[in-house]
């Protein structure tokens, strides 16, 4: 169809005020509708050879406008509004290298512990047995399971030159282990 014809564009302008009454029912909006007919109307334009004289032109503009409707309703499900970028910034992820350096450094860190103190502080820190569980599995004393466990993570933190969970990752899973693993002093 010719996009100059004149009975065309006067019967897109007709059709403006049920095209409006439809978006308003579809989204409840007066301006969001407002806006859905704007972006039909210009759709409809842009695809005017597609459309076969003859046929309803009212119901393909309201399929084109139903059609926008739920898309952008899809389209709004997977977006969040961020005006102040809070949100954004609570989704960011930090690099991942840095985490894993940081981890490298823990495992050579704790490789150089005595294996004594080194086993105490895994079964404890990484493992989650309690203290009793250690002394059992390790076939000593509760008081040595602790005393390990306590130069252990005294040791580490030294090494490391950590003093709070935050300086060795910036990520809450890094901080999780370090705090679990190396214990009390950054409290």
């Amino acid at each position: 169809m010719n996009s100059d014809s004149v009975p065309l564009k006067q019967a897109l302008l007709g059709l403006i005020p049920n095209l409006r009454a439809f978006a308003v029912s579809l989204c409840g909006d007066i301006e969001r509708a407002d806006d859905l007919v704007q972006e039909t109307l210009l759709k409809a334009w842009d695809h005017l050879e597609s459309f076969q004289e003859g046929t309803n032109l009212r119901a393909w503009l309201f399929t084109i406008l139903r059609n926008t409707y739920f898309s952008e309703c899809r389209r709004r499900r997977r977006e969040v509004e961020d005006r102040d970028g809070n949100k954004a910034g609570d989704l960011a992820v930090h690099p991942g290298q840095q985490g894993h350096l940081d981890m490298q450094d823990f495992r050579r860190a704790l490789n150089l512990l005595p294996p004594d103190q080194r086993e105490a502080l895994v079964l404890v820190g990484a493992a989650g047995f309690s203290y009793e569980e250690a002394a059992a599995i390790s076939q000593c004393a509760v008081g040595t399971i602790k005393s390990r466990v306590n130069r252990a993570r005294a040791k580490l933190t030294e090494m490391l030159g950590v003093v709070t969970p935050r300086e060795f990752g910036p990520d809450s899973a890094t901080e999780a282990i370090v705090a679990r693993t190396v214990g009390t002093p950054f409290q």
